[in-house]
């Protein structure tokens, strides 16, 4: 009964936040850019994505792999 308790309200809980779209806020662009060579443009790329984001449209967002 305990488990099945459990599972509902993890599912509950997780339907509920499904469809929310976390985007990156005006000071995580910033930080991100910094260390890039073309910043305005960066930064203006970021934004159009995030608005995109919040319209609903699908972004592409590149994989970069990881360098040791």
């Amino acid at each position: 009964m305990k488990l099945s308790s459990n599972f509902s309200l993890f599912l509950f809980v997780f339907l509920i936040h499904a469809d929310n779209a976390f985007s990156l806020t005006d000071y995580e662009i910033k930080k991100i850019c910094k260390k890039e060579r073309r910043e305005l443009i960066c930064i203006k790329n970021f934004r159009e994505k995030r608005s995109d984001l919040q319209k609903g449209d699908l972004i592409e967002i590149p994989v970069i792999p990881y360098k040791r």
